[in-house]
């Protein structure tokens, strides 16, 4: 209730916001954050209030809220404030007054209740696989967002780079089969809303270079953001977000956030407005290219030059790069982050474009998130084949620089690269075990995200010398070695893809155009249907067998074609071996010690057939480009499970 003074000067304020009507008087275009949360571990929250005419403005809140910290940029486009939020404060829409001596204007800030945890913000682990999928590629659910008023003609399926009209109906509708896959979490690509017209900046040709002769694109992929607070509307809207998450919890999947701090979309507001001078590393008219030598950020003494254009050069010369040694910038970026976990309840963030960002603002990051959110599994992108590059970024210890990143999970390129090598172009298996022979690197090397393929890399099938056995080998690995798995959409059905976009190809039967429907058991290729009947009856061992998901790894046998690990737990293991060459093999593996009373296996993947070991020595018969997952029982999964 306001006082009875608070009722004067609000009706006072209304009075001078209607009756002013000069062109110096202040005008708001856009509150961020729309709202915060009563009790939430940020607060003071920070407001960035855009508009015009903002200079020597103060606030008037009727609700009183105390906001102190102004600070309004020289254009006087951008009002930055602290709002103190009690703890007994009264939710619902405050309004908030800006008031300057030319005028006054109102602007609507809204509080809630605290976050409910139930069941939310949990993380995941090794027990869950990741399931990426890029909305506008999946399943087309809405037939009412594909060409909105706001943004009319960017759809045209038959062009890669346009809009193709799937959204979070389109994901709801399927997840029926995500659910039957196997799959435990979903990570979708950013949905932040984009800009509403044709990027004219990234020209391709038809043979997919770069040229200002070339045609636009658009960025259906969701990494051009425009609004960082807003959903795009091709997609849907915040409610059919939130309800997408709640609809897959329900079914009984995790969601992971796809966030990006490192960089806006060349056509954001701020571009030509920023609201400090330094928010942006550099302008538009005057800026670094990245360089993407992100090796210079784990060398004691790199080259100046070299280590500036990776922090603070702009992708592909277009990307504007965020500037997170200014404070305001840090403070936006981190609310950010945090407004989107508590306004959908997502259980993980993956972080884009990790190593281009100053790993100080990461450790204030992974702090803020984990001080509101200690469950909530963080994962980094830090895209490099070196192992010891990789691990420099893991969280969990302080390195030379002094800072400790916090960032727990990272994704495991080194093995993704290994698996591409061995198991699409034959090259020595022995290159597998030399990868996890590096996991000394890491604080936790469990805790990596393992991969064959993503958004930003070529399809499996579309590696030369890739095949179906070499597929399916690959998928076998994956599923069994240590980490928490990925899959990316269309790689169970074999999808093929070269390079970007080509590798983002709609999901077969996502449109109700589609003649070809892989979401189907009876709509599915000879070759859609053996890849994807394996990959379902590893994830159901997977759920099975907890050595495979929590297992220590120990190595059996590596050489050019053939390659043995045990995962073992306790007295129990389960061991996975594999042929890679093109002739008959005969494996004669030494058990350790604690397994050498087990000496009757049967292997999971070829209906329970039986191999014997005396003692400790296992010999195992594989047929070529054959692998084999021996456990000490026979199958305790129903049928339907594992056809």
């Amino acid at each position: 209730m306001t006082s009875p003074g608070s009722s004067v000067r609000l009706v006072a304020l209304f009075a001078l916001c209607t009756a002013t009507t000069f062109a110096a008087a202040p005008a708001v275009s856009r509150v961020e954050p729309p709202n915060w949360w009563v009790g939430h571990s940020l607060n003071p929250v920070r407001l960035l209030i855009s508009g015009t005419n903002l200079t020597r403005a103060r606030i008037e809140s009727p609700a009183g809220l105390d906001a102190s910290n102004l600070h309004v940029n020289d254009s006087g486009t951008h009002l930055f404030l602290d709002l103190h939020i009690p703890t007994n404060a009264a939710v619902g829409t405050i309004p908030l007054f800006i008031v300057t001596p030319d005028g006054a204007t109102p602007a609507t800030f809204s509080l809630f209740s605290p976050s409910s945890r139930a069941d939310r913000f949990v993380g995941f682990s090794p027990d869950d696989v990741i399931y990426l999928l890029m909305p506008d590629r999946f399943a087309n659910g809405d037939r009412t967002n594909d060409d909105p008023a706001v943004s009319r003609g960017l759809l045209n399926r038959a062009r890669p780079r346009d809009y193709h009209g799937g959204d979070f109906q389109g994901v709801i509708n399927r997840l029926p089969y995500l659910r039957d896959l196997g799959v435990t979490a979903l990570w979708l690509t950013p949905w932040y809303d984009n800009v509403n017209h044709a990027n004219t900046r990234e020209k391709y040709t038809s043979d997919n270079q770069r040229s200002t002769n070339g045609i636009a694109s658009t960025d259906y992929h969701g990494y051009g953001a425009v609004n960082f607070y807003g959903v795009e509307e091709r997609f849907g809207d915040m409610a059919k977000l939130r309800e997408l998450v709640t609809t897959a919890r329900a079914a009984g999947f995790k969601f992971i956030q796809d966030q990006v701090a490192n960089h806006t979309g060349p056509y954001h507001p701020w571009v030509y407005d920023p609201p400090t001078p330094t928010w942006f590393n550099g302008s538009a008219d005057n800026h670094l290219d990245n360089s993407w030598q992100t090796w210079t950020l784990a060398e004691r003494n790199p080259p100046p030059d070299k280590l500036k254009s990776t922090l603070e050069g702009w992708f592909i010369n277009i990307l504007p790069d965020l500037n997170q040694n200014d404070p305001e910038t840090a403070t936006y970026l981190i609310q950010n982050s945090l407004w989107w976990i508590a306004m959908t309840g997502v259980d993980a963030v993956r972080q884009d474009t990790l190593p281009y960002v100053p790993r100080s603002y990461w450790s204030k990051w992974t702090s803020a998130l984990k001080k509101e959110h200690p469950h909530l599994t963080i994962l980094g992108e830090m895209w490099d084949g070196r192992p010891e590059l990789v691990a420099f970024f893991q969280g969990g210890r302080k390195q030379f620089d002094g800072v400790d990143s916090g960032i727990e999970t990272l994704f495991d390129f080194p093995l993704h690269y290994a698996m591409r090598d061995v198991f699409a172009k034959c090259q020595p298996m022995t290159k597998l075990a030399q990868v996890l022979a590096a996991d000394t690197n890491y604080v936790d090397a469990r805790n990596l995200v393992t991969f064959l393929g993503l958004h930003d890399t070529s399809r499996f099938m579309s590696e030369r010398g890739a095949t179906i056995e070499g597929l399916q080998l690959a998928f076998t690995y994956l599923l069994t070695t240590r980490g928490t798995p990925m899959i990316y959409y269309g790689d169970e059905i074999a999808m093929r893809g070269g390079g970007d976009p080509d590798n983002r190809r709609d999901f077969p039967g996502g449109w109700a155009e589609d003649q070809h429907n892989a979401f189907e058991t009876a709509g599915r290729t000879p070759e859609e249907a053996r890849v994807h009947d394996h990959v379902r009856k590893l994830l159901a061992l997977r759920r099975e067998l907890p050595q495979l998901r929590r297992g220590e790894t120990i190595q059996l046998e590596s050489s050019a074609e053939a390659s043995a690990f045990a995962r073992v737990a306790g007295d129990s293991a389960v061991i996975v071996a594999f042929n890679n060459g093109d002739t008959p093999r005969t494996l004669r593996l030494d058990l350790p010690a604690r397994l050498s009373a087990q000496t009757k296996w049967f292997n999971r993947l070829t209906g329970d057939a039986q191999s014997f070991s005396t003692n400790g020595l296992l010999t195992l018969q594989l047929s070529p480009r054959q692998a084999a997952l021996l456990a000490s029982r026979p199958s305790a999964v129903a049928s339907s499970q594992l056809r």
